[in-house]
């Protein structure tokens, strides 16, 4: 729950896209940061961080849930049980065209949870390097503010400054 009282937007937003891209027929992906709290094949992350394809076609027994998304999958043709908590999902966008939603990570749970290489096995993305959008330059799924104004670019601050997603038109 948020200081608030509410419950967090993530994970009906995550839903909400994954049915778009369902409904359209687009192939969903979800960018996670990996820490020891997430449950993927650490042989497939990479600088901290795997994308997974989360289509009914990739996935059995999906689960996007308020606190977790699971599902089984195959990896190099073994099934293995995957599970994600919502806060580490830093994007959910469609393979094809790139639309989606980025969302920021927890700065508290990103301080105290360093994210975990993989053990010195080279790694990548589920899906071949040639099919992957890479999360961060998202187009925007709405063409702008109302009135027709786009909102200003963010400001890169240097080598700690976090991602941000450049509107392609």
């Amino acid at each position: 729950m948020n200081a608030n009282g509410t419950s967090s937007t993530r994970p009906y937003l995550i839903r909400a896209l994954y049915e778009w891209c369902s409904d359209n027929g687009l192939t969903p992906y979800v960018a996670v940061r990996v820490d020891d709290t997430v449950r993927v094949p650490r042989e497939y992350v990479k600088d901290g961080e795997i994308v997974l394809n989360v289509s009914m076609d990739a996935t059995s027994a999906l689960k996007l849930g308020n606190d977790y998304i699971e599902f089984r999958a195959r990896f190099a043709g073994v099934p293995r049980d995957i599970m994600i908590p919502v806060t580490r999902v830093m994007a959910i966008y469609a393979r094809e065209n790139g639309q989606g939603m980025a969302f920021p990570l927890d700065e508290a749970a990103e301080s105290e949870a360093a994210p975990v290489e993989a053990d010195g096995v080279p790694g990548g993305v589920t899906a071949p390097a040639s099919e992957a959008v890479p999360p961060f330059s998202l187009s925007s799924i709405d063409s702008g503010l109302p009135g027709g104004e786009d909102p200003e670019p963010p400001k890169s601050g240097g080598a700690s400054a976090r991602p941000a997603l450049k509107r392609v038109k």
